[in-house]
């Protein structure tokens, strides 16, 4: 007890200017004064060196609370561009009411006697924002390991907690320097010259589609492309198509990360499967296949596959910073060249509940194309498109820019935005030839930064869930399928036991026992 009160009545006189800060596992936090008060005296010896510390600093990196208040009136006389010195940084700080508690003239002109030049201004504030940095994650550390503790915590939102404010602190203080036009320079020749050396076109993940390899050389790293469509248009299928095609590519096969927030990972299999094996996915889907099909479904389909580089993620209600941390394993661990996410409006930004959706999909698409350009890989984000597509008079439903739902930031942070129209979803059963339009496809380039606006023609056999490019002289499933007369039989190109089309036996590809029309599937599906 007399211990107690004897360290109660010797309390230490805080001195002014300075910041005693708090006691963290009984150590200081790390911290440089010096380095502090050699930042703030250069720039008040030197023009120019305010330029240099602001790109790197902030007033909250500072640890003395003085130091913080003289940064942040530097800040205020640059933000009105008027000269930093000894004389304006005093009445800066007499203005704001601040002289007095950063101890006075007295301690503003100290620091500019602490320091000969400006030199090393830079290596100063790397320094001290590393310092910063460390004091952050001390303080995150801290908060997480005190919500650990606490029962009515959601483990979950805990780790959506931790990863934002992780983020955080990279995303606003590990920034990177600028780069000269050499430097670039001596990069892009060295791209120019890989390019001209290559025997193929496609520079990026391949489409799977060559109409669409001609537009966009493939899908690029870094890019952000949208691919738009209204619902059961056959955004999915489409989105497992290019997923199935990069990852099987003969000459550059890519690894997938396919991220669903809609449908389970067994379905998205089953699709994939239906559509490489080429067996109807109704007859897969409820277990009713010949010993035929059997055969067919394990060598075109399961072999084929298990060996496929797609990791699948059926998370329902996935946040960007789930996503983030899900993006940097699977590209650390397995290399992924290509992210699909199906879809955009099912995402969640985080935890910021005085946002409205608008501001959240802003922020989604936001961050997504900042992790295409940190991973380096192209990512495809499939979204939903408004009503707006059905209030428009016959004839001119092609979906529009202004049509992507809920938020115009999509649009812009896009580098490509593709759209998906079926006529026939519109019950336009015939071309402008008067010929049966089934399954036709467009596939039209919105945006494209980097290339041109064009529109690509497909054929969907969604049946079977599955894409092909719409070449002249080759039919399509048009018709009922068969196998003993009741309906047209079907007419299209063989596949053989090895996959490749051309030889084989017709019949073993048509679909028997199974009644249901064409139209009818596709409506299901």
């Amino acid at each position: 007890m007399a211990f107690t009160q004897l360290n109660n009545d010797r309390k230490p006189r805080r001195k002014p200017g300075t910041e005693t800060g708090a006691m963290v596992f009984g150590k200081v936090p790390p911290q440089s004064k010096e380095m502090e008060e050699a930042i703030l005296g250069a720039i008040m010896l030197e023009k120019g060196a305010f330029d240099i510390a602001i790109e790197i600093i902030k007033p909250q990196c500072f640890y003395v609370e003085a130091h913080q208040r003289i940064f942040s009136a530097m800040q205020s006389l640059a933000d009105n561009r008027e000269p930093i010195d000894l004389l304006t940084v005093v009445e800066e700080l007499k203005k704001k009411g601040d002289l007095e508690f950063v101890g006075g003239p007295y301690f503003v002109t100290k620091l500019t006697n602490s320091v000969v030049s400006a030199a090393n201004i830079e290596s100063h504030c790397r320094i001290v924002v590393q310092k910063f940095i460390q004091r952050e994650l001390i303080r995150i550390s801290s908060e997480i390991i005190g919500e650990s503790y606490e029962d009515s915590t959601d483990v979950f939102d805990l780790l959506d907690l931790a990863e934002g404010k992780l983020f955080e602190i990279t995303n606003n203080h590990l920034r990177r320097n600028f780069d000269s036009i050499e430097s670039v320079m001596v990069k892009t020749i060295q791209k120019i010259e890989e390019m001209r050396n290559r025997e193929e076109d496609i520079t990026g993940v391949p489409t799977g589609f060559p109409s669409l390899d001609k537009i966009t050389y493939g899908w690029q790293p870094t890019d952000l492309i949208i691919l738009a469509a209204r619902p059961s248009v056959g955004k999915t299928a489409f989105a497992l198509n290019l997923a199935r095609s990069a990852a099987l590519h003969p000459t550059k096969p890519t690894a997938v990360g396919f991220f669903s927030l809609e449908m389970s990972s067994d379905q998205l299999v089953t699709r994939i499967l239906s559509a490489e094996s080429e067996i109807w996915m109704e007859k897969i889907s409820r277990g009713k296949l010949e010993d035929y099909e059997m055969k067919q479904l394990y060598k075109r389909g399961i072999e084929k596959l298990s060996r496929a580089p797609i990791y699948i993620d059926d998370s329902a209600g996935l946040n960007i910073f789930e996503l983030r941390a899900k993006c940097r394993r699977l590209k650390t661990k397995h290399n992924i060249g290509l992210i699909l996410i199906d879809y955009l409006q099912l995402m969640t930004g985080g935890n910021d509940r005085n946002s409205n959706r608008e501001q959240e999909i802003s922020k989604i698409s936001r961050d997504l194309k900042g992790l295409a350009k940190e991973l380096k890989v192209p990512i495809i984000a499939l979204s939903q498109l408004s009503r707006e597509v059905e209030k428009r008079k016959e004839g001119n439903k092609m979906p529009q820019l202004s049509d992507l739902r809920e938020s115009g930031a999509i649009e812009q942070d896009a580098d490509m935005v593709m759209f998906l129209y079926r006529p026939e979803y519109y019950e336009i059963t015939t071309n402008e030839y008067g010929e049966n339009n089934k399954g036709e496809t467009h596939v039209r380039i919105a945006k494209h930064r980097n290339g041109s606006l064009e529109t690509v023609k497909l054929r969907a056999m969604l049946h079977i869930q599955k894409f092909v490019e719409d070449e002249s002289g080759q039919d399509f499933m048009n018709n009922n399928v068969s196998s003993s007369g009741d309906g047209g039989a079907t007419r299209w190109k063989p596949i053989s036991e090895t996959g490749a089309a051309g030889g084989g036996d017709a019949s073993m590809f048509i679909q028997k026992g199974s009644k249901m029309n064409n139209d009818e599937f596709d409506d299901e599906f």
